[in-house]
């Protein structure tokens, strides 16, 4: 088990260091000295200090914003703007004081603008810290002390405070501004109105000031509510945007892997393609996959990378987090090795991801692949390998079943064969044979052989040639780079130039069926073509193919004898029971039209499985 935290650090590392214990106690066992009063005074006031930094004003949960963030940095234009505006403002009312006796606020003045000066370089930044706290209330007691020793509500200098109130709001919301509005305005207002109280001009600028101070305090607390908002929501955007990217990329590699793995049916190709495919998710420095024998009911090695592993292993062989994702029965992730409990595949490996391949309600294999850095894997990486194992256990469950009838239908390949060579080659040698006896019981008798000999050495080699195109015609086959128009114009030279038999050829060339799929309407072809050369009689032969890539026609037609469909004998003998086979295995239909002395048309249609009523398997094509 994983024993670290998120930051990567031991769980442990939280535990009481060697001078604490958890009964609040030193190392030593006794308990902690005891502090004098104004230490616990002093104390007191920092604690109550940082809660009312910390405390919450009405905003700060529901602005989005957190600590770790300068809070007032997206208003810093605007507070420089506002800054520069009340200080010129308040130099532009000072000039009809300067005249006057008092220095105060030729001090002040000066003493604001080098203040204004380094705020322009040095920004204010609040970060809900209480160093950050202190320099907003510490600007604000600035600016009051400027006001009350320059005529309170009278002072030139009034319009600066307006500056400290509107950060106060940036900083924490209008909550803790209007709290701040009202302790400045009652700061400058008690003073100013203690020998004015009956006054009522006074009374009412002192009440304007004040209004004004706090309507500024709202507004810059509402701004901030409004920004802190906005921020919210493109936080939220953006994380739901990078949600919605990683599931994007989740699913393509996922469709990637569906589309390319059960596309082979042969369990090197699906095997080669598995590693491939991996690497093309995720770096890793060793892999390996399993099958299960059960024959010997082991695991046998099919492909690995970077390690040397045995060919076999047994249940208990297995590395334990192998034996750990089949007891679970699903993907797990070792973060590091070396703390849970055993080595894996490689002994240089610190992390993996190891996963069982089920299909069939069953588990047919195992993979894993490993890296040499602790934590190399991440939880998108274990989602990506959940959704690989399916599609790829079902490719390779479908390769091994697909081998498996690949030998039963060899051998029925074998029994076709060796009827074709009896049918044919068996009886030119038979005759061969019959001839060989005719003539040496013609020489016994002193009959002249020599013309016997000279007709039997033009069957010898009839029969040869016979034999070298038989096995040049089971060679024969559509592969990746020779496609169904290929293979019948070379097989078609072929029986003409044996035959006589012209053959007109009309072929697509634009698309192709899956390999597996032409392959078989190639076979249908040669059958039919072949029934044509030795049956048939026929001068003149029309052969069409029509294909789109999803649906596909064969149409082969030939002007010879016919035979009556309803009242043939052995139809097998001409082919035709395999050509229903090998059209039934994809799903294709045969029809064959022949009537005596009106010649035979087969014809093969493979619909498109996923709407046949959509197919048309005969579109425009190109000649050849």
């Amino acid at each position: 088990m994983d024993t670290t935290d998120s930051r990567n650090r031991p769980r442990d590392a939280e535990a009481p260091g060697p001078l604490e214990r958890p009964d609040g106690r030193g190392a030593a066992g006794g308990p902690e000295p005891s502090s004098t009063g104004g230490e616990r005074r002093d104390k007191g006031w920092r604690e109550k200090l940082q809660v009312f930094g910390s405390s919450s004003d009405g905003t700060a949960g529901e602005d989005g914003i957190v600590d770790s963030v300068d809070r007032v940095a997206a208003f810093a234009p605007a507070i420089l703007v506002i800054r520069w505006g009340t200080t010129i403002a308040s130099l532009a009312l000072s000039i009809n004081h300067l005249n006057d006796d008092t220095k105060a606020v030729a001090l002040w003045c000066g003493v604001i603008l080098a203040y204004t000066v380094v705020r322009t370089t040095h920004p204010i930044e609040y970060l809900g810290t209480v160093r950050s706290l202190v320099e907003v209330v510490g600007e604000v007691a600035l600016l009051v002390l400027a006001v009350c020793t320059t005529g309170y509500w009278d002072s030139p200098l009034i319009f600066s405070l307006l500056t400290a109130i509107t950060v106060a709001g940036f900083a924490r919301g209008f909550g803790f501004a209007l709290r701040i509005g009202l302790v400045a305005s009652l700061m400058v207002s008690i003073p100013y109105l203690w020998p004015r109280y009956q006054d009522p001009a006074a009374i009412r600028q002192a009440a304007s000031w004040s209004m004004v101070l706090l309507l500024v305090a709202l507004i810059a607390g509402y701004a901030r509510r409004i920004s802190g908002e906005a921020d919210r929501q493109h936080t939220l955007a953006l994380d739901r945007l990078g949600r919605l990217a990683d599931a994007n990329a989740l699913l393509f590699s996922l469709h990637r892997v569906t589309q390319t793995l059960p596309a082979s049916l042969d369990l090197d190709d699906v095997l080669d393609t598995t590693i491939g495919r991996l690497r093309g998710l995720f770096d890793f420095d060793f892999g390996a996959i399993f099958v299960f024998d059960e024959t010997a009911g082991d695991w046998q090695l099919v492909r690995r990378e970077g390690t040397r592993l045995p060919l076999r292993m047994s249940p208990e062989e297995l590395p334990a987090p192998l034996q750990r994702a089949m007891a679970e029965q699903t993907v797990i992730s070792v973060s590091n090795l070396a703390e849970s409990g055993g080595p894996g595949l490689a002994q240089k490996a610190s992390s993996g991801l190891y996963g069982v391949l089920p299909a069939r309600g069953s588990i047919i294999g195992l993979v894993a692949v490993e890296d040499q850095s602790d934590h190399h894997f991440s939880s998108r990486d274990v989602e990506l390998v959940k959704g690989f194992v399916e599609p790829v256990a079902l490719a390779i469950d479908n390769a091994r079943w697909f081998g498996r009838l690949r030998t039963v239908g060899a051998d029925e390949e074998r029994t076709r064969i060796a009827r074709d060579l009896h049918d044919n080659i068996g009886q030119s040698l038979a005759y061969l044979a019959f001839e060989l006896d005719r003539i040496v019981t013609s020489e016994s008798k002193g009959d002249d052989i020599s013309a016997s000999l000279e007709r039997l050495r033009d069957d010898v080699r009839g029969v040869i040639r016979e034999v070298r195109d038989t096995l040049y015609d089971l060679r024969t086959d559509v592969t990746d780079a020779q496609d169904m128009a290929d293979i019948l114009e070379a097989y078609a030279a072929r029986v003409t130039e044996r035959s006589g038999i012209e053959i007109e050829l009309y072929c697509d060339r634009d698309a192709r069926l899956p390999i597996l799929q032409e392959r078989e309407m190639w076979r249908v072809a040669q059958e039919a073509l072949t029934n044509i050369e030795r049956h048939s009689g026929a001068t003149r032969v029309r052969v069409l193919w029509r294909c789109n890539g999803e649906s596909a026609a064969l149409d082969v037609t030939d002007n010879g004898t016919g035979f009556p469909i309803g009242t043939a004998g052995r139809l097998d003998s001409y082919g035709i029971l395999g050509m229903r086979e090998r059209a039934s295995s994809i799903g294709a239909t045969l029809d064959i039209t022949s009537e005596p002395g009106k010649g035979t048309r087969v014809r093969c249609t493979l619909l498109r499985t996923t709407n046949p009523a959509d197919a048309d398997p005969v579109g425009s094509g190109r000649s050849s």
